[in-house]
């Protein structure tokens, strides 16, 4: 039997084998989802600003761009886990308002791919930008991940047969 465990705007959390972490309402967030099929982990993060979180912030870091990956890879790490290993989709950064002005997806987007870039990660799959919501799934045991748009099916983005 699965163990769902949800995550929020700004938060960050790991799962092991039989879990199942999953992100909804994601409009110009991104999350990340990292899973590593050799140890059967994986982490998820809702990212909802671009950067990094302000020097004097003593809570809500996570919700950063940097600050989020950075944990995500420092719980990577404490997992014995090798970046080799880890494959990441990043599903979000839509316009869901629909407002001509509204730059915080396309921030969001920059942000994360730039930390990718120049962190040397790999991204195995990704669905971003558009207009419409979407919700993801990571199913660790399982090694898949998910996601909807608006009201679709859900539908797979990554799957580790998908590698070979």
């Amino acid at each position: 039997m699965s163990n769902y465990i949800r995550v929020a705007t700004g938060e960050v959390k790991m799962g092991g084998r039989r879990d199942i972490l999953s992100s909804t309402a994601i409009g110009s967030c991104i999350v990340v989802s990292a899973i590593d099929f050799n140890l059967n982990i994986g982490v998820m993060a809702h990212v909802m600003l671009p950067g990094t979180a302000p020097s004097n912030s003593k809570k809500g870091l996570t919700k950063y761009a940097v600050n989020a990956i950075d944990k995500m890879l420092d719980i990577i790490h404490k997992n014995n886990s090798t970046l080799d290993d880890v494959h990441f989709c990043l599903v979000g950064g839509g316009n869901v308002l629909i407002k001509e002005d509204d730059t915080i997806c396309e921030n969001n987007i920059k942000s994360v791919t730039e930390i990718f870039k120049k962190k040397h990660l790999k991204v195995s799959a990704k669905a971003l930008g558009g207009i419409l919501r979407r919700s993801v799934r990571l199913h660790i045991e399982n090694v898949e991940v998910y996601y909807t748009e608006g009201e679709s099916k859900e539908m797979l983005l990554w799957s580790r047969s998908l590698e070979w």
